[in-house]
């Protein structure tokens, strides 16, 4: 603020009415003083400038710290939603390996039960031929039923 004061009386550059060249328009006739005047000058804009930047600075910065808030947030969320899903593979793999060995157990139990069946099969296979005879009638077997009944007697 002191420079710019000051400013106004330095006449360094100020052009002196003694030496104009005389074939110079009219508006030369008095040195220009500036437009420091009129709107507050160099200052005022420094003032507004000043005045913008620490309103940006706190807008900045309370953006800045609303995103480290969510950040912190989404980042904690996240977190509780890994340890739950490393759960959930845990507790799957275990259903898996359940799942399994109950279908090991299952194909054993069927591979048992087919070779009993097999065997049920074989028996009745070698036992079908001796149990039903072919050939003979309902008369035919009473009638051998009851002589052998007779010679019983």
């Amino acid at each position: 603020k002191e420079f710019y004061a000051k400013a106004g009386s330095a006449t360094a550059l100020v052009q002196k009415s003694g030496r104009q060249d005389p074939t110079a328009p009219e508006i030369f006739d008095s040195p220009y003083k500036g437009m420091a005047a009129e709107n507050g000058g160099v200052i005022s804009m420094l003032e507004v400038i000043q005045s913008d930047f620490a309103r940006l600075e706190s807008t900045t910065t309370a953006a800045e710290a609303t995103a480290l808030q969510e950040y912190n947030k989404d980042m904690s969320s996240n977190a509780v939603l890994k340890a739950q899903m490393k759960k959930d593979v845990e507790h799957k793999n275990v259903m898996k390996q359940q799942a399994t060995q109950a279908v090991v157990d299952l194909n054993n139990d069927l591979q048992s039960a087919q070779k009993e069946l097999d065997a049920a099969n074989a028996y009745f296979d070698k036992l079908k031929p001796s149990c039903l005879e072919s050939g003979t009638s309902a008369e035919e077997r009473a009638q051998r039923r009851q002589e052998e009944i007779e010679s019983l007697q």
